[in-house]
């Protein structure tokens, strides 16, 4: 131990200094050992690095990084950091992050327009190597302002123009899939349950349904507009459902994601009602615990591993091939899974 301290510079950690002092060898042969070690002779290589295990030295990565303006970490800005279809999503990008050697930043915007800002900005600060990102409606300027400075990004499950790189779900589809089958079970009064309107998944989601059923002409939609997505709103839009004269009430219900389905799935059973005799639930995102439910949930599901691999495939590439990169914009189908709260 006293050997290694003779060789320190400063009381702090050692640097690459004192792993060259150590080693009898210049600043040059330690920095190709770490960064080139095919251009060093092993027995250099082995005294190089006995060094620097005698000294616990751990490179400055950040630094390294400021000095070639590449970084080895990506960023995931996720709208519900508590909704397990955006942690399904992010195991998907940490699975490919992680066979490129890189680690991943997980943000949480809370669906909170200067929380998201101020992560964009910290995170350009940082110089991460890009980010991913579910982007709240009218940031679209902020997100472009990114890449003309440099920034790959690439918006997840949302989709994007021509000058950018999307990945995300044919929502108009899944909202038709859900009407299609509660209308095929013969019901014709039907809540959407979903909000804030505002949301672009949600719109999409509604305008499916509405469009749907309008063509049909076999019902009608009643809008139960809720203020976040997820299962506390879900039990309050089943107060409303019930508080319903039974002339009104719908005797179906498509919800625009799971949580909202699980709350009111489980407000019904509260209240005494019966799923689905006497409300059926279709939910949207086939998370785990739709399936879990003590009445197994109907959901649209949505690949979601795959969103994330996909995104993540696509910020490395762009990362990497810079303006020879070719944008896409990738949809995914989503499939209906029926289980009991439908049948």
């Amino acid at each position: 131990m006293a050997e290694a301290e003779t060789h320190m510079t400063g009381a702090g950690a050692p640097s690459i200094k004192d792993v060259a002092a150590a080693a009898g060898v210049s600043l040059g042969t330690v920095s190709n050992v770490l960064n080139r070690p095919e251009q060093v002779s092993q027995r250099t290589r082995a005294r190089v690095e006995a060094a620097i295990a005698s000294l616990g030295f751990v490179r400055n990565e950040s630094a390294r990084q400021l000095r070639s303006g590449r970084s080895r970490t990506i960023a995931f800005v996720v709208l519900d950091g508590g909704n397990p279809f955006f942690t399904d999503v992010a195991r998907g990008v940490q699975q490919v992050a992680d066979a490129a050697g890189m680690a991943v930043f997980l943000c949480n915007s809370g669906d909170d327009p200067s929380r998201q800002a101020a992560y964009v900005d910290l995170l350009e600060e940082q110089r991460v190597g890009g980010m991913l990102i579910t982007p709240l409606a009218g940031d679209e300027e902020r997100i472009d302002l990114l890449r003309q400075r440099g920034m790959p990004v690439i918006v997840v499950d949302r989709a994007g123009g021509p000058g950018s790189c999307s990945v995300t779900v044919n929502d108009l589809l899944g909202g038709e899939l859900a009407v299609t089958h509660l209308v095929d079970g013969g019901h014709r009064r039907i809540a959407f349950v979903g909000g804030p309107i505002g949301i672009g998944q949600v719109a999409d989601r509604l305008r499916g349904a509405r469009e749907t059923l309008a063509q049909s002409g076999k019902g009608d939609l009643v809008v139960l507009e809720t203020t976040a997505l997820n299962v506390a709103e879900g039990r309050r839009a089943g107060e409303r459902l019930a508080g319903l004269p039974a002339s009104r009430r719908p005797t179906a219900a498509f919800c625009a994601n799971d949580l909202l389905a699980l709350g009111l799935l489980q407000q019904m059973v509260r209240l005494g009602r019966r799923v689905p005799d006497d409300l059926a639930i279709v939910g949207y995102d086939d998370i785990e615990f739709a399936s879990a439910a003590a009445v197994p949930l109907s959901s649209v599901s949505q690949p979601r591993e795959l969103l994330g691999r996909t995104a993540a495939e696509l910020l490395l590439s762009e990362a990497r091939d810079g303006s020879t990169h070719e944008h896409q914009q990738v949809v995914f189908a989503p499939e209906l899974v029926v289980r009991s709260s439908t049948m």
